[in-house]
């Protein structure tokens, strides 16, 4: 969440900065400060109170010692009624504490001044692409009817088990989904990126720590007899493992990798965008996450970018990045590059990864912080990245290595599947 800071020394900047994302911070900004204001007072009152409270206890003794014993009931008479003021008066202070944290939550992140202006995905500017998009040949399929052919997805046996959403990997399909991650995961170490396996389930602390609660759009899976959630991302369990923290500026960045299975609800999805692979409740995922110093988290971004796009060349796909503008940015993030690939047979480009630096507006949530070389404690900056998400790289993989032959497998990944062609 930005800080109170921010928003009080740089008001009307947080505004005009906030209306690039679209979102209309006016209100609930002046809210914030009033809010504050009210809080402060209370606060300096309540210093006052103790004070004089401090002062007047201290003096009841000396009263009883000098026989003035109705002096001394009248002081007696005030430290109670102060007493009771105070309680009022840090019960103020609470609610009001509370009030403020409830909606830093509900003001997002501030763009970064590199994102462009735009409404919606439409706006989103092209950085970068490579690759070659295949021609395919007269009878080729989409991923479905090819998953089906050759018995590599069940989608029907899915919504048997589970409901839509849920697919079963079989045979060949299942094989070549964990060659994917393997082949992520060495990748990654590879890159410098330090492997862990957290827990699938978090807390709200944790939800809370990472922007995924207040979860205003209804996407995360929700556990109520245990009061934790599924989580949509290892981005959430990974960051969290340093909220609470303070490092040490040597130590930075720190560079994380981790597999999971997602979780998302996609409330609101439909079409024939969701069709396949191409949106899942379940899905499977490798994330990278860094932490890092403010003045280094750009280039840390920037070497993220760089790493995502040697994945996808390996995996010899059509590729793209684009920069996201205003109006299609995440609510935590401060700039976001995503990757897509080409799908020959939908003949469409499809997301397969958002590479994002959020600035210290995650930190703030998580109190993640670190101690620099002249020992004063600042605000870390969060990075995270897909690298990659599963789904829509395997349609990818399928629809674009179709031969009448059989479905062909990329040169980097035959170690990982010990087959080099799905017929």
């Amino acid at each position: 969440m930005l800080t109170l800071k921010v928003i009080i020394e740089n008001t009307q900047d947080v505004i005009k900065k906030l209306a690039k994302k679209h979102f209309d911070a006016t209100d609930i900004i002046n809210e914030v400060i009033d809010i504050d204001k009210k809080r402060k007072s209370s606060q300096q009152l309540l210093d006052e109170n103790l004070a004089r409270l401090n002062q007047i206890s201290r003096s009841i003794g000396q009263l009883m010692k000098d026989g003035e014993k109705d002096k001394a009931e009248a002081a007696r008479k005030e430290v109670a009624e102060m007493k009771e003021n105070n309680k009022r008066l840090e019960t103020e202070m609470k609610e009001a504490e509370k009030k403020l944290i409830e909606l830093l939550y509900l003001i997002p992140n501030l763009p970064s001044d590199e994102v462009p202006e735009g409404k919606n995905a439409e706006h989103n500017s092209v950085e970068k692409e490579g690759g070659k998009i295949p021609v395919l040949h007269e009878d080729a399929l989409p991923h479905w009817d090819l998953a089906k052919k050759y018995n590599l997805i069940d989608f029907e046996l899915g919504v048997k088990i589970t409901g839509a959403g849920f697919p079963v990997y079989k045979q060949k399909g299942a094989q070549l989904q964990r060659a994917l991650i393997n082949f992520f995961l060495d990748s990654a170490r590879e890159a410098g990126y330090e492997e862990v396996q957290t827990p699938y389930l978090v807390n709200a602390d944790s939800g809370y720590g990472t922007g995924n609660l207040p979860d205003k759009e209804g996407q995360m899976y929700y556990c109520s007899a245990d009061d934790l959630y599924l989580i949509p991302t290892a981005e959430v369990p990974v960051t969290n493992i340093y909220r609470d923290v303070i490092l040490d500026e040597k130590d930075l960045p720190i560079k994380n990798t981790a597999y999971s299975a997602c979780f998302r609800r996609e409330a609101g999805s439909y079409g024939k965008d969701v069709r396949g692979l191409n949106r899942l409740h379940q899905f499977d995922k490798v994330e990278i996450v860094r932490i890092d110093r403010p003045e280094h988290s750009y280039e840390s971004l920037k070497e993220m970018v760089d790493y995502v796009q040697t994945l996808v060349e390996k995996l010899e796909l059509p590729w793209r990045i684009l920069r996201l503008c205003g109006g299609d940015i995440s609510f935590t993030s401060a700039l976001t590059f995503d990757f897509e690939v080409y799908s020959a047979a939908q003949k469409r480009w499809l997301e397969v990864s958002s590479v994002s630096n959020f600035e210290s507006y995650q930190a703030n949530r998580l109190k993640c912080r670190y101690k620099n070389t002249n020992k004063k404690i600042q605000l870390c900056h969060t990075l995270n990245g897909s690298a990659l998400a599963l789904p829509r790289i395997l349609a990818a993989l399928l629809e674009n290595n179709q031969t009448p032959e059989g479905i062909k497998i990329p040169q980097i990944l035959i170690p990982y599947t010990k087959f080099e062609i799905i017929s």
